[in-house]
């Protein structure tokens, strides 16, 4: 699938569809499914454009789509990202194609997830195996998911696809092959260089952390929490230090207060606000907030329902304010 003229058209209609907020949470797979759809109703009607979930052991990326499309009538719902050493190429485009059709225009399938090395690596427990070098895993994934004969129904448009993606490599395979990026855990300096590499074309979706908490210690320490976690993870690592942070930043015992604060947003709304406002201003299409908590496994809601009036008033679907700063 290369990016041509149908391609940029379908970018623009994720950009209208999505907005320039979303929201981004694991926390799903710790509940019911009842609670799930009752949930996802209730996020809707806030008025967020998007949806995305992340995938490991909970639910698989196929149910958890099914799950938040069938609850929900217009907002997108977007794997972030749907891993893709967890099956065979043929099994999700099939999965693609039945979604799609059953929700036209309102699934987005982000890909990642690869293994960059020869090891085997241990996940919970689990022992994942590696499936080769970053781009060339992924650029053959793309290459037999294209080749699967369709025998459904032709859809006006081909589904919708994304990337996550954190070097340049990659950053030009997901421009070149979808529609877009998805990074996760970046700076705002990494999404100047993404919409750098990509253009003004592709669509470009960033994660962003968030810590709703007036108290500046306590929310510090639980951002730190959250960092330290993923400088465990050498593609982060690496992606980090391309931006110029240095080994005395990437301690992950104790994380500097530098990368901490360029990779969570914590405060009040406002601090909130001007970090979505330097994303969108640095060349993002779509923010979506991953609110942290003590609490990793509990819906956040109440920082959902406190988000929702102040930032969709100001960042509404359709428009963004990507020019101005935070008051």
């Amino acid at each position: 699938m290369t990016v041509a003229s149908t391609e940029t058209t379908a970018a623009a209609r994720l950009r209208r569809a999505t907005g320039p907020l979303g929201l981004w949470t694991f926390a799903f797979d710790a509940q019911p499914a009842g609670l799930v759809r009752e949930t996802a109703g209730e996020l809707e009607e806030q008025g967020w454009g998007a949806i995305w979930f992340g995938e490991a052991f909970g639910r698989d990326t196929v149910s958890q789509s099914w799950l938040l499309l069938s609850a929900t009538r217009r907002l997108t719902v977007a794997s972030g990202i749907a891993n893709i050493a967890f099956r065979d190429p043929i099994a999700l485009v099939g999965a693609e194609r039945a979604l799609h059709d059953a929700f036209p225009g309102r699934h987005l399938l982000g890909l990642g997830g690869h293994r960059v090395d020869d090891t085997i690596h241990d996940l919970d427990g689990y022992p994942m195996p590696a499936r080769g070098r970053a781009v060339d895993t992924m650029r053959a994934y793309l290459d037999s998911m294209d080749a699967v004969p369709a025998h459904g129904p032709a859809p006006a448009d081909p589904p919708a696809r994304v990337l996550a993606a954190l070097g340049p490599r990659m950053t030009a395979l997901a421009g070149e092959r979808t529609l877009g990026a998805h990074p996760y855990f970046v700076p705002v300096e990494h999404t100047v260089r993404t919409r750098e590499i990509l253009g003004p074309e592709p669509y470009l979706a960033v994660e962003q952390a968030v810590v709703l908490d007036r108290n500046r210690d306590r929310a510090r320490e639980l951002a730190a929490a959250h960092v330290a976690g993923y400088l465990m993870a050498p593609h982060q690592l690496r992606s980090l230090r391309t931006l110029g942070f240095t080994d005395d930043d990437l301690d992950s015992a104790a994380p500097s207060r530098r990368l901490v604060d360029a990779i969570v947003a914590y405060g009040d709304l406002a601090d909130v606000g001007r970090r979505v406002a330097d994303h969108l201003a640095a060349g993002a299409d779509h923010v979506c907030l991953q609110v942290l908590t003590a609490d990793p496994t509990g819906l956040p809601l109440a920082a959902w329902r406190e988000l929702a009036p102040v930032l969709l008033g100001r960042f509404p679907n359709g428009g963004s304010e990507a020019e101005t700063s935070a008051t």
